[in-house]
């Protein structure tokens, strides 16, 4: 059976998005993007052949590009073959609420110019929404529907933003385009441009697809890639995980450096960073297991799998108790989530790893005053808790928590004179 290059949903969506820019580009991408440009020379031919053939090539534009939005939220990595339809209605609707938005820009800018640009800014930030829901369920009305707009918008958060910015730049493009028509000979623009904005088409429906993709499980989808691809037997993580395994057992570090290779690339699924740290403790690689540490809880961080992020700083804590994670912005939260699940003295190491690595950071306020409270939770170490609020006062007289630091050091006070 033929390959099935597939994306895992786990990859991060920045990611994603630095590599969506070479999406067109490739393979049937290219392809299609050169013989859509070298096609636009048709548009100059006397006649009503001029005007069909624009219609034609917008048709089979945006119709390819929804087929490849189709392609990536399945979970294909790469741009679909021309002709391959894999959801034909919502094709069809894609198509077509695309050409209505250009045809309806194009009689704007004839009849009434002023509203082109109120127009466009519409039309960018409706579209995204209508090709995602007809991506969802094919359904035109339910697509037309502004609460399914808002409803699409509302799950997607700011990343909303990115297909809207794509909209934004071809509807510019598209317009420059005409207008710098009379600036260059037109048998270099035509097809310049037509290169440029049918690149800009495909990438934008390629990161729409990708976002679906990514929260497929948001919506009730079932990406088709992974199943064809473990129907070929092509599940590569899988697969290198076997053969891991039965190398291990010769050669750890031969193995090590199957799994090193494969973690280099973000995405990789937990199974191989769990068998690389289980390989680099077999070996007492302890600086190893630790650098390992940190790069894999940046990962789950961002992520957003904090509680297994958690475990991992645990145990690289065991190995050396002067561990923190190296981003402020990782070791933080981590201390107060640890709080927060009752593992008091995990994280009042986090939170005085925190203070010692970053004691003029603006956090360390907030973090001193989380591991001073733990401290005070702690009878036989109250008198740090008084060590390090004086510290606080002293180093941050005028912040906003200095009635908390006060009023945790009368709390003190107060109970060793009781005591």
């Amino acid at each position: 059976m033929t390959r099935v290059a597939t994306v895992s949903p786990d990859t991060p969506f920045f990611e994603r998005f630095i590599a969506g820019f070479g999406y067109p580009l490739r393979g049937a991408g290219l392809a299609t993007c050169t013989a859509l440009a070298l096609a636009h020379y048709a548009v100059i031919l006397p006649a009503f052949i001029g005007v069909f053939a624009t219609f034609a090539l917008w048709t089979a534009t945006w119709r390819y590009a929804a087929t490849c939005m189709l392609h990536t939220a399945n979970g294909y990595a790469d741009p679909t073959n021309i002709g391959v339809d894999e959801n034909p209605a919502a094709g069809r609707g894609l198509t077509a609420v695309h050409l209505f938005a250009v045809a309806l820009c194009v009689l704007s800018g004839v009849l009434y110019p002023p509203a082109v640009w109120p127009l466009m800014i519409l039309f960018a930030i409706t579209l995204p929404a209508i090709d995602m829901s007809l991506a969802f369920d094919g359904s035109i009305e339910l697509a037309l529907s502004p609460v399914t707009w808002w409803e699409v918008m509302r799950r997607f958060g700011a990343a909303y933003l990115i297909p809207v910015g794509l909209n934004l730049a071809t509807g510019a493009l598209i317009v420059g385009a005409s207008a710098a028509t009379s600036l260059l000979p037109r048998l270099l623009s035509l097809p310049l441009f037509a290169f440029a904005y049918t690149y800009l088409i495909i990438l934008n429906l390629h990161l729409m697809g990708a976002m679906i993709h990514t929260h497929h499980e948001r919506f009730g989808l079932m990406p088709e890639a992974e199943t064809l691809a473990a129907e070929n037997g092509q599940n590569e993580d899988a697969q290198l995980l076997h053969d891991v395994q039965a190398i291990a057992s010769s050669d750890r570090r031969a193995a090590l450096g199957m799994l090193a290779a494969r973690l280099q690339h973000r995405g990789a699924p937990p199974s191989l960073h769990q068998a690389y740290r289980d390989l680099l403790r077999q070996e007492g690689l302890r600086d190893a297991l630790l650098v390992h540490g940190q790069i894999w809880i940046a990962a789950l961080m961002a992520n957003g799998e904090s509680r297994r992020a958690l475990g991992i700083a645990q145990e690289c804590m065991e190995l050396d108790s002067h561990f923190v994670p190296d981003d402020p912005t990782t070791a933080g939260p981590l201390a107060e989530l640890a709080a927060r699940s009752g593992m008091n003295r995990l994280a009042l190491r986090l939170s005085r790893g925190f203070l010692a690595r970053w004691p003029r950071s603006p956090e360390a306020p907030h973090y001193g005053l989380l591991a001073a409270r733990l401290l005070t939770a702690m009878p036989d170490r109250q008198a740090e808790a008084a060590v390090l609020l004086g510290r606080l006062v002293a180093t941050w007289p005028d912040h906003p928590l200095r009635g908390e630091f006060d009023a945790l050091s009368q709390q003190l006070h107060e109970h060793t004179r009781s005591a």
